[in-house]
């Protein structure tokens, strides 16, 4: 079963990520061995790789030439009321809630050894990805794959 165990959407990309979801929230069972299922076995400490993890990074690809989606979204100010921060680009995301109509809610994730606005997600350690607290909607059915990365401790 590679592609959401509890759910049937009619989309595998949904279904996988709010089974990626309820492993994260509740920290519970698995039962696969597929690529996202090992990083939710990881993410549960099912494997020896599990102690003190919290995310599954990944990395959507779009339907339109299947290239990996890039999100955007500016830091929050550091309280001094002047309006947005700098904005951050990244392809790897923490998948925060999704809705039963196949509407996700993201977090970009950075990479912190990385400089500037990223051109490639294959110049990343998924092992230096921390959380940013920029999230992101987005409609599930946009996307034909999901990529997930072995799971770390982001948070």
């Amino acid at each position: 079963m590679g592609c959401g165990k509890d759910f049937d959407t009619g989309n595998c990309v949904c279904d996988i990520l709010k089974e990626i979801v309820d492993a994260q929230n509740d920290v519970v069972e698995n039962c696969c061995d597929t690529s996202c299922e090992r990083s939710i076995s990881d993410l549960l400490g099912e494997t020896d790789n599990g102690n003190g993890l919290d995310t599954v990074p990944l990395i959507l690809y779009c339907k339109d030439g299947c290239k990996p989606f890039k999100g955007f979204g500016a830091c929050p100010t550091n309280g001094n009321g002047n309006g947005g921060g700098h904005v951050e680009a990244s392809f790897f995301f923490r998948v925060k809630k999704v809705t039963d109509d196949c509407c996700a809610v993201i977090e970009l994730l950075r990479d912190d050894e990385a400089e500037g606005n990223p051109h490639d997600p294959f110049c990343s350690d998924v092992e230096d990805l921390s959380a940013t607290g920029i999230c992101l909607t987005v409609d599930l059915s946009c996307f034909c794959h999901v990529t997930c990365l072995p799971a770390i401790q982001a948070l």
